[in-house]
């Protein structure tokens, strides 16, 4: 049989990987259900009635494309934020974006600076693109500002990834922090500023849209998926200056938005009473878990995000054999994936019914593995 590969040698030297194993498939690969969906940090509370309502409504316009220009809710997002329109790119999630960000900047070899244990769906998107990661350690649970800066300016990166508030910790840094890191950066560094959590973080870890606006070289990343429980609708944006934020038209997929998602997401923005109700239950959730884990001798990590992540006081194997053991009881989560981090486990935040059943199965999986 032919040698001969139909791919680049980029992609034939390339494993076929999935950043994240679904929920789904955990069931197809076990043969159990899940029953309390806690390990995506997907928003249970769910959308408001009102983007329920749109989608219904917009139903029978599903024969039609989408606006390839995506031109309300572009006007939509930048009266939201008090900017210009002309200062929003849209995509199909974060996920989506982040591989266009490194599109745009990434050759083949160019170093790529990010956490060691951050988002992997990022590092995904650069190996994809034949990029060369460099990895900076957590401090504390929490990214390394000064040694993502340093690492920059040693390797002179044309990117580097940095989420506030992070996943998978949890942690967050504050507005000024994050600013001065921006502003620090060599104008030649585009920065990937993941903002997925904005909306669940305390006030003073958000900086204001006018502190970084001015920056080209800083691209802000947000989604409708986490606070406005639109996950499966794949809607993201970013936010930046005219010319980078346009630099997105270049590449991007012009039909890749569908109408039922713009719909829902314009009708989220107008439901702004909906996201104050539902991030209080986000909080209040945060607080429940952290009881849950502190009654059972484990340890729940500052968070300001959809979820908790909880150190379970040993290592990798051993947060593993919790996360298996509650699966077997139809409890789904996650857990880091790079020591130290993966000495904990990772708990979304979900409904009563969820938490309770993790509540109730958690002391069981913890005796059962001693």
């Amino acid at each position: 049989m032919s040698a001969f590969s139909r791919f680049t040698p980029l992609i034939s030297a390339l494993p076929s990987t999935v950043p994240f194993v679904g929920p789904e498939a955990i069931e197809r690969q076990r043969g159990r259900a899940v029953w309390a969906r806690i390990g995506a940090n997907e928003n249970g509370f769910g959308p408001a009635p009102s983007v329920l309502a749109a989608i219904s409504e917009e139903a029978g316009n599903i024969w039609k494309y989408n606006d390839p220009e995506n031109f309300v809710l572009k006007e939509a997002l930048g009266d939201h934020l008090g900017t210009s329109s002309a200062n929003i790119a849209i995509g199909g999630g974060i996920d989506e974006l982040l591989g266009q960000i490194v599109r745009l900047v990434i050759e083949a070899g160019a170093p790529v600076v990010t956490s060691l244990g951050a988002y992997p769906t990022f590092n995904f998107h650069v190996a994809g693109f034949g990029g060369r990661l460099v990895t900076v350690p957590y401090v504390n649970d929490r990214e390394d500002l000064d040694g993502l800066l340093d690492t920059v300016r040693r390797e002179n990166a044309p990117l580097v990834y940095f989420a506030n508030p992070d996943n998978p910790m949890g942690s967050w840094w504050d507005a000024d922090s994050i600013v001065a890191f921006a502003r620090a950066l060599p104008e030649t560094t585009l920065m990937v500023l993941d903002e997925a959590y904005s909306e669940t973080g305390p006030a003073n870890s958000l900086p204001s849209i006018a502190s970084l606006i001015d920056l080209p070289n800083i691209v802000r990343t947000r989604t409708f998926s986490k606070a406005y429980g639109l996950a499966g609708s794949r809607t993201g944006y970013v936010i930046s200056t005219p010319g980078t934020a346009q630099s997105f038209d270049k590449i991007r997929n012009h039909f890749g938005m569908n109408r039922l998602a713009t719909a829902a997401a314009l009708a989220a923005l107008k439901d702004q009473a909906y996201l104050t109700e539902v991030v209080g239950k986000i909080h209040a959730a945060r607080e429940r878990i952290g009881r849950i884990a502190r009654a059972n001798g484990l340890e729940p990590l500052p968070s300001a995000t959809n979820f908790v992540a909880i150190d379970a006081g040993r290592d990798g194997a051993y947060a593993r054999a919790i996360v298996d053991g509650l699966m077997e009881h139809g409890v789904f989560i996650r857990m880091p994936g790079v020591a130290p981090l993966n000495r904990c486990i990772r708990v979304s935040v979900g409904p009563e019914i969820d938490m309770a059943l993790f509540e109730e199965t958690l002391p069981q999986v913890l005796k059962a593995i001693g």
